[in-house]
């Protein structure tokens, strides 16, 4: 069965020929080779491109070995554009292709158009568009957001988002047959592949203590954390020595090869960031769950994970939003309170404040849902995302509140 990824697709589309790299970067198995080798290459030869002017080379099939040597595969290259300028290279595996930097920029020189993907440690880091000197041009992938997801079933959507809840969206373990097959899955891959990439990658001597980080990070989706208060969970659970900056170096490789993102805080009054504590979530919720051995299945930090993943997917910037207000105090006194906005979503001059809440099942937790809200004197959108609502509906505040169905399968849901 084929997954369309029109999201992904379209990006393809846009960037053609703008005279850089196009480089397909996120988590192992979340896609890309597919999404070049057969979503984008279909779309080229429905489009007008004969079959002649694409070249697709994967460098980890062994009948093409001998374009692993950087000097072989220029020169073929190089003969290739001779003969036929407008040539297509579609690149999969560039890790194998030895001095691949230098020698996808030399093509760029003689005006070649290239498609590349990778998913050695290298090219899961964030920092893969820097080896192409200001040339390359970063097609993020993320695992399937919901509404792809969604499409590859005819069940219903509520028992749909109960599973991507569990099993995540990584395209192998939602085409897999049965949930003992979907969590095999998943517990292989983090360990034989995430950790062991991260491990190598950054030379990290002792992968018990990462792995401990892990099982942390996992268990406090959704909460604020920062190194040194977890140097103290270590100390205190773990009896171990590991000390504030080594956590943060950890914290670090994982951000960095995709398997987590940290989100600041923003003070929205004030217009400023605090640095610290942050809170982390997951690329892929079933990652994660696998990682705690499917034991700790809270719904309301799943969800809150899950619309994170959506925004970031859709290519919104955010952050975890702070309101201050003075409050009268029991003795009388005021003092000042920090209220919290699950997400502040910025993209060009849009924002949206958005509270996730799982369960709304009056209205005291109402009330409490949006307290923060009513606190924001600006005139962005600001909306509450929950589980059950019956429709889109504005309340005599301006606030919209949406049912995650809604939210994740209509994705202009945002400007109901």
């Amino acid at each position: 069965m084929e997954i369309q990824r029109p999201f992904y697709l379209n990006e393809l589309v846009r960037k053609q020929r703008n005279g850089f790299v196009k480089v397909i970067t996120g988590l192992r198995r979340c896609g890309k080779s597919y999404l070049l080798r057969t979503i984008f290459k279909n779309h080229l030869l429905a489009n007008g491109f004969r079959p002649e002017q694409i070249t697709e080379i994967a460098f980890d099939e062994h009948d093409n070995r001998k374009f692993c040597d950087p000097d072989v595969f220029y020169e073929f290259a190089k003969d290739r554009l001779e003969q036929r300028p407008d040539t297509v290279f579609l690149l999969d595996e560039i890790q194998l292709l030895g001095d691949f930097e230098s020698v996808l920029n030399g093509l760029l020189g003689k005006k070649a158009e290239i498609y590349a993907t990778g998913s050695n440690a290298k090219f899961l880091s964030k920092d893969i568009i820097t080896e192409f000197r200001g040339r390359g041009d970063e097609v993020h992938m993320t695992p399937l957001s919901f509404a792809e997801y969604y499409s590859i079933s005819a069940d219903d959507k509520i028992t749909r988002f109960q599973e991507y809840m569990l099993y995540g969206g990584l395209p192998p373990v939602a085409l897999a047959n049965s949930p003992e097959d979907k969590i095999a899955i998943l517990n292989s891959l983090y360990t034989e592949t995430y950790l062991r990439d991260i491990v190598g990658r950054n030379k990290i001597r002792k992968a018990a203590e990462l792995e401990n980080l892990l099982d942390i990070l996992s268990s406090a989706i959704g909460c604020l954390v920062n190194p040194e208060k977890l140097r103290k969970t270590f100390r205190s659970v773990k009896n171990s020595r590991i000390t504030a900056d080594t956590i943060a170096k950890y914290i670090a490789y994982l951000e960095d090869a995709y398997l987590l993102e940290g989100v600041q805080r923003y003070d929205i009054k004030g217009k400023a960031y605090i640095e610290t504590p942050k809170k982390y979530y997951y690329s892929d919720l079933g990652l994660r769950n696998a990682r705690l051995n499917f034991r700790q299945l809270e719904e309301t930090h799943a969800m809150e994970n899950i619309v994170y993943n959506e925004l970031r997917h859709r290519r919104f910037n955010v952050d975890i939003g702070q309101v201050t207000v003075n409050e009268k105090k029991a003795d009388g006194t005021y003092g000042s309170k920090q209220l919290e906005v699950d997400f502040v979503a910025n993209k060009g001059s849009k924002r949206y404040y958005i509270q996730s809440a799982y369960m709304i099942p009056d209205e005291e937790k109402r009330e409490q849902e949006i307290r923060s809200l009513l606190k924001i004197d600006d005139s962005f959108k600001k909306i509450v995302i929950t589980s059950h609502a019956p429709a889109p509906l504005y309340d005599d505040h301006g606030i919209l509140t949406m049912s995650i169905y809604d939210f994740l399968l209509n994705p202009e849901s945002l400007d109901f």
